[in-house]
């Protein structure tokens, strides 16, 4: 077999030995913008990932916080992987920030394997709500990206604080929410949001802290940055769900609706599609269509 010659030009060849994308949004620039003062802008977009995570990417949003979609919790963790792949064709660069629910870490080395998985397929960072400092520094020490949570828990988790309730109010409690997201410094973290603090809380913890920490339904200022989901950014909440936090800047199901009633007006009343939309077959090729279709079955 000849030897291969290494040549100026094949030395040009474009090898790429990684496979993050020129301009996507890593922890380490999460941490430039933090170490700037640049605030930092997040979205939950719940199970309408791959397309309103590109909308995000297109309006400048930094981070994409995400979750599979399935009929129970155990199919969303088993469809993560190829969710993430799906979100990432949509949106390259966008921080793409992956909520792994709780029975894949039940383990430090459960939870190092599927968070591989997930970051090999497309995010840049994982949450793992309400991790143990154990698994966190198994995890970090093993180069997974993890942009956790503290104050209140999402989800399931509510049990704990007797529902969605505002935590960190008194002295006691503010203090245990600082030593948590210390601690969780101290084990690698890389990035992390708080939920439903005072303000006070929230900015205090967030100029204590070295990471980027971004508030979500946390006051003011909202630290490093904020997050809204996009169910409250649309009007997407029935009116007794809307939270003191929730803005409202579009309406998307009004929009979606009023687009889709139009259409079908259209269709109904024969005004879609217009003459001009289609296209006119030859004129000889027409007239010998119509002939041999009057004639079909006669001959």
């Amino acid at each position: 077999m000849a030897e291969t010659k290494i040549t100026p030009e094949n030395q040009k060849a474009d090898i790429k030995t990684s496979l993050v994308q020129k301009g996507r949004k890593t922890p380490w620039h999460l941490q430039k913008m933090k170490d700037e003062g640049q605030k930092i802008v997040m979205v939950g977009t719940a199970y309408n990932d791959p397309l309103f995570s590109m909308f995000c990417e297109m309006a400048g949003v930094d981070v994409v916080r995400y979750t599979a979609p399935g009929e129970n919790t155990e199919h969303r963790a088993q469809n993560l992987a190829w969710w993430t792949r799906d979100i990432r064709k949509m949106a390259p660069t966008v921080h793409l920030n992956a909520y792994i629910q709780t029975q894949r870490v039940a383990d430090k080395y459960s939870a190092l394997r599927e968070a591989a998985i997930i970051q090999a397929d497309g995010a840049d960072s994982v949450n793992i709500m309400g991790i143990t400092n154990e698994t966190l520094k198994y995890l970090t020490d093993n180069h997974i990206s993890v942009f956790g949570h503290v104050g209140v828990l999402s989800g399931w988790q509510t049990g704990k604080f007797g529902g969605y309730k505002k935590v960190g109010k008194t002295a006691d409690d503010a203090m245990a929410i600082f030593r948590q997201a210390y601690e969780y410094q101290e084990n690698g973290m890389c990035g992390m949001t708080i939920e439903n603090t005072p303000r006070e809380v929230t900015n205090a913890i967030a100029k204590k802290l070295r990471i980027p920490v971004i508030g979500i339904a946390a006051g003011g200022g909202e630290g490093d940055g904020s997050e809204l989901v996009h169910f409250d950014i649309f009007g997407m909440m029935p009116p007794n769900k809307v939270g003191k936090h929730a803005k409202k800047y579009g309406e998307l199901i009004k929009f979606c609706v009023g687009a889709y009633k139009a259409f079908a007006d259209e269709v109904r009343e024969g005004e879609y599609p217009e003459e001009s939309m289609a296209f006119p077959m030859d004129e000889a090729e027409r007239d010998k269509f119509m002939n041999d279709l009057e004639h079909f079955g006669s001959i």
